[in-house]
């Protein structure tokens, strides 16, 4: 009998060291490549409540570990994030060395005011690390003025959730046109039996971000290349009227006070045939504890207008550095980590979206997702215009001016008149330096 232990004791003692060796193997691919110069050094952190920075965490200790550098972390909800960075970084202290942010709502902003430190050099400095493996359009949106202001890690395009059994019963296909959009949102909408055919952001200023690739996709734009509004084109005329029309006509009441998270609600509760928004929802939808539609919801690109398929890709959240910061160098080390290859792909199997083209064409890096989620993902990262809201620097302030015409459209209004009112006031913003 105790022969019979021992041998059972030595055969655990062999699995354990087994499993370790695997779990070290995996640890050193996370660290490869840190470096160990800057030990004794503290870097300061502040990160959105975020599933990336969820996510991170878990690794964290590894980098520390690895590089002998402490990090501090702050965590923050979206607003009080925003107005946390945006006090400390005014009275220009050094309260945080690098930190999450938004670079198409703050970076504009950040940039002009000068509280992002220029991280053009560090971006290129390491071939390894390897700045042109990330998407363009993601690079692009941390861009500014030619400068590089951020590293994006989360991207999120905007695709086509529906409902599978629903169109498979009906002989129906993803439409592959807005034509085609419009028609089977009027086949499948059903008002009297509470089922609505589509669902888009209709509240005012949330709309603008899902209304964008509409806009793209009929050949219109914000801002056109002189600096002035882009909305007395006929193009901008002929989005908002689409828009409009949609939603009025075969979307669910009450939609002019809906954003993301009502809109999520409604397709999850399966009130409604298609939903067009960010693709970083979809684990909301496939989540069984959360939606009644987990088993029976398709994903799709989104669908060609007049002048093509021109859906919004943009990089969400990225990550910064502050020029104030006493230990850019130490920063940077943390930031070239955690957006290094290895960490990104760890990282996309826990469900966040990346920005690195590589990880996206690896099966590891699509293991974790949906199959014709991650085909559609794919398709679009590669296509796409990278910014989802007019590029300025107030740009709360020029969602509500542009957003106007959505509401009225859905209400049924002279959309004509209000585009043409958008369009004037738009451009007083942006000549007063909006």
């Amino acid at each position: 009998m105790r022969k019979s232990l021992t041998l059972i004791g030595l055969f655990m003692v062999a699995i354990a060291l087994l499993s370790a060796g695997f779990v070290t193997a995996q640890d050193e691919a996370l660290v490869a490549g840190v470096s160990d110069a800057y030990a004794g050094t503290e870097v300061r952190l502040i990160f959105a409540n975020h599933p990336w920075n969820n996510a991170i965490q878990r690794l964290l200790p590894q980098f520390e570990q690895a590089s002998g550098i402490t990090l501090r972390v702050e965590s923050y909800f979206e607003d009080q994030l925003s107005q946390r960075l945006q006090i400390g970084l005014t009275s220009g202290n050094t309260q945080a060395d690098a930190f999450m942010f938004r670079p198409l709502q703050e970076g504009r902003l950040f940039a002009s005011n000068g509280w992002l430190a220029d991280l053009s050099e560090y971006v290129t400095a390491d071939e390894d690390w390897n700045w042109e493996d990330f998407q363009e359009a993601a690079r692009d949106t941390v861009t500014f003025a030619d400068v590089v202001y951020g590293i994006p890690i989360v991207t999120e395009r905007e695709m086509l959730y529906y409902r599978r059994d629903i169109f498979e019963e009906n002989g129906l296909q993803p439409p592959q046109t807005l034509d085609e959009l419009e028609q089977i949102a009027a086949q499948l909408h059903n008002p009297d039996e509470e089922f609505y055919g589509v669902v888009v952001r209709g509240r005012r200023s949330p709309a603008v971000t899902q209304f964008s690739s509409f806009l793209y996709s009929f050949g219109g734009e914000w801002i056109t290349e002189e600096g002035q509004s882009g909305l007395d084109s006929e193009e901008a005329l002929q989005a908002y009227t689409y828009y409009g029309n949609l939603l009025r006509n075969y979307g669910p009441p009450g939609v002019t006070n809906m954003s993301w998270p009502e809109a999520l609600a409604l397709f999850q509760q399966g009130r409604v045939a298609m939903w067009l928004d960010a693709d970083v929802f979809y684990a909301n939808v496939i989540d069984p504890t959360q939606s009644v539609v987990a088993d029976t919801t398709g994903f799709a690109p989104f669908p060609e207008g007049p002048a093509g398929a021109n859906n919004y890709n943009v990089t969400s959240w990225g990550l910064g550095m502050n020029a104030a910061s006493e230990v850019k160098d130490a920063a940077w080390e943390f930031l070239k980590w955690a957006t290094s290859k290895p960490v990104v792909l760890a990282l996309q199997q826990q469900g966040t979206p990346g920005a690195r083209a590589s990880v996206w064409a690896m099966p590891e890096g699509l293991e974790h997702f949906p199959e014709d989620y991650a085909e559609v993902v794919q398709l679009q990262a590669g296509r796409g215009v990278g910014h989802d809201r007019p590029l300025v620097i107030r740009v709360g302030e020029a969602r509500d001016i542009v957003g106007a015409p959505i509401v009225v459209g859905i209400e049924g209004g002279d959309v004509t008149a209000a585009v043409q009112e958008a369009h004037d006031t738009f451009n007083a913003f942006l000549e007063a330096g909006g």
